[in-house]
Parts: structure tokens; C-alpha cells; sequence
């Protein structure tokens, strides 16, 4: 897939603003993207996979980049279907942490501003 990265020099609500608004435009292009390869495909989409998966014992820990940042999975296993210990690393656990720094020499009205775009989901927060 061919695809910009959305950035932009100064670190304020407006750009933070026009960087989601890029990540729109190029969300777009890579769906049609992959529409188009989807188009030549033949075959099952698909596949069949067991209802339970028992994992092998042992730790494992997946990231992702989610739409708010990182979304990471830290999950133990002693090879039964059951987890032993799942924890999650929400990406809006982070941004909140970053809220302090973005915070700096703004104006007291300008927080509300300065918390939207950085677009927090409370649920995630709550641990």
C-alpha cells in the first residue's frame, strides 16, 4: 500500500487538527486501494479456524497502531484456553500523560481545547 504520513511542524490544536484531517484523506486512498486489489482475487475470503485456540505456554506481547497511537497486548499463558494474565496498553492512557507538557503557557480556557485534540476515550483511561 502506498500511503503519506500525515505531520506537521508546530504542535498545536489547529495542527493536530489538519494531521487528523490528512489521515482522513489517506485512509480514503488506501481503501480504494485496497478495493482495487481486491477486485483480482479469487477464491475464499474466508478461512476456517478452530472456535478455541489454546496458545503454547509463555508470554506475548502485540502492538498496534491504533487510530489514538500505540494499542499494545501483553497476555501470559499456561497453554490452556484460559489466560493467566491479560493487561492492555490503551493509547489514550499515554496521550492524558502528555497532557501536562501540551499544557504549558496556554491560557486556562485554552485546556478544553488542547484535551479534544488529543481526542481522549475516558473508558480507556480507567484501569
Amino acid at each position: 500500500m502506498e500511503f503519506a504520513v500525515a505531520t506537521r511542524e508546530a504542535g498545536d490544536c489547529f495542527a493536530r487538527y489538519e494531521v487528523r484531517l490528512d489521515e482522513m484523506r489517506e485512509s480514503i486512498k488506501i481503501v480504494r486501494q485496497c478495493l482495487d486489489k481486491l477486485d483480482g482475487m479469487v477464491g475464499e475470503v474466508q478461512g476456517r479456524a478452530p472456535r478455541v485456540i489454546k496458545p503454547a505456554a509463555g508470554e506475548a506481547y502485540a502492538r498496534v497502531e491504533a487510530p489514538r497511537g500505540l494499542f499494545g497486548v501483553f497476555a501470559v499463558s499456561d497453554g490452556t484456553a484460559n489466560p493467566v494474565r491479560v493487561r492492555f496498553r490503551s493509547p489514550s492512557f499515554a496521550n492524558l500523560c502528555a497532557l501536562d507538557h501540551m499544557c504549558r503557557g496556554v491560557k486556562l480556557a485554552d485546556v478544553v481545547a488542547v484535551l479534544g485534540s488529543i481526542d481522549i476515550v475516558l473508558g480507556e483511561i480507567d484501569r
